[in-house]
């Protein structure tokens, strides 16, 4: 389907407005039923439209309008009966990989991966962490080499923490070519792919008994110049990009009121009157509170994010996000007693991602949502990005800031 085209405003740049891109949307789904079509050539035809991202350039699924118009675009498929939920396994090509290789891709990069991605056709995986650089991402110390004969990059290290990484044929990868430089300016990032020879993936099993992250061993895996992303060294500024967008992801879901963690507390207190005490009480009208400052402090994020301003601010919410659901989960144990700690999901197995957490019990809750202060992002370090970026604190004092990554002891 041809891309309509709006009127140019009198600078001569596109006007796309709420009722020109409603327009175009009912004009796609005049020929697209999302109720009969197989849901992946759906979003195959949508990403052709230029309705998978709106604010994405025309051409890589996008229309090249605001961001705040997605909301636009999403009402309408959904009131067609279009599904609408969670992106499950997808959400690290959505939320990270997508925007990043729109920001920083080649254009033969976008035309291979974005399409299948967003047709949730190839899953993607993030390789960041490692055993002995978690917090310091920079630290980093998977290797990857030219070969000189080829102009590929061969790549050994071991990741850590990596979720999708057993069901995904894409990898993120960020990578040491140049250890001579400070640890910050020797990294480039590269897309990799995890059907190659030389990658293995191993699960991690939880405290609930899944396997939800996974461990995977890089072993001479060949990587084309041409799925570089950015150029040789501009590692960290993509990673940057792509770290930013995955605390959004996670600390800044838009739900309604008395959506996710404490919409299931407040429903147990008001089915079960007889658990209730005073203090029990007032601990749920302070944790209520909390969660509906959450909510309107992500509308405005997220209305940031659409005029095309994110910053550090997914980051304050991401920590407030991880505190507040702990605490619900803890508070939600006290109130149910002895029946709250009854567990009889410890079994090994791998999450099914579609699966909604909430209706799990509250003992497997209590155990998950202590990895929401480390996973995205440690607590500790994402204060650090709120006290330097967002208050306007002196940073830490470094002394490894220019110093080779050689040099530096590990």
């Amino acid at each position: 389907m041809a891309l309509k085209k709006p009127p140019n405003d009198p600078g001569g740049t596109p006007a796309w407005t709420p009722d020109l891109v409603r327009s175009v949307t009912r004009d796609f789904l005049a020929g697209h039923d999302p109720t009969t079509m197989d849901p992946t050539d759906f979003l195959l035809a949508r990403y052709d439209a230029g309705l998978a991202w709106v604010h994405f350039p025309p051409g890589w699924g996008g229309l090249g309008a605001s961001r705040s118009l997605q909301s636009v675009v999403d009402a309408e498929l959904e009131a067609a009966g279009a599904a609408t939920g969670a992106p499950g396994v997808a959400v690290i090509g959505l939320g990270m990989a997508a925007p990043v290789l729109v920001a920083w891709g080649s254009a033969e990069q976008k035309r291979r991966f974005l399409r299948p991605l967003f047709a949730r056709q190839e899953i993607w995986c993030q390789l960041f962490s490692e055993p002995g650089a978690g917090s310091d991402l920079a630290a980093l110390s998977t290797r990857a080499v030219t070969d000189p004969g080829t102009g590929d990059w061969i790549v050994d290290g071991q990741k850590v923490w990596t979720s999708h990484a057993h069901e995904a044929r894409w990898g993120l990868l960020l990578a040491r070519t140049d250890p001579e430089l400070p640890k910050h300016q020797g990294l480039t990032y590269f897309v990799v792919d995890m059907t190659s020879p030389g990658v293995e993936v191993r699960p991690l099993r939880q405290a609930t008994g899944e396997a939800e992250f996974n461990e995977v061993f890089l072993t001479g895996v060949r990587v084309p110049d041409a799925h570089r992303v950015g150029g040789v060294g501009d590692g960290w500024k993509v990673a940057g990009a792509t770290l930013m967008n995955e605390r959004v992801a996670i600390g800044a879901e838009a739900l309604p009121r008395e959506g996710g963690m404490i919409g299931a507390l407040t429903g147990i207190w008001r089915e079960r009157p007889e658990l209730r005490t005073p203090g029990l009480h007032q601990a749920l009208l302070r944790h209520w509170v909390d969660a509906e400052a959450l909510r309107l402090t992500v509308l405005r994020l997220r209305r940031d994010l659409a005029a095309g301003r994110p910053g550090p601010e997914g980051s304050a919410a991401k920590i407030v996000f991880a505190r507040l659901n702990q605490e619900l989960s803890g508070l939600a144990l006290e109130l149910l007693g002895e029946e709250g700690l009854r567990y009889d999901d410890w079994t090994f197995r791998r999450p099914d991602p579609d699966e909604d957490p909430l209706l799990r019990s509250f003992g497997y809750l209590y155990l998950r949502c202590k990895g929401n202060s480390i996973e995205g992002g440690t607590t500790e370090v994402l204060r650090d990005v709120v006290a330097e970026r967002v208050l306007g604190l002196p940073r830490d004092t470094r002394t490894d800031k220019d110093r080779p990554w050689k040099e530096l002891p590990r």
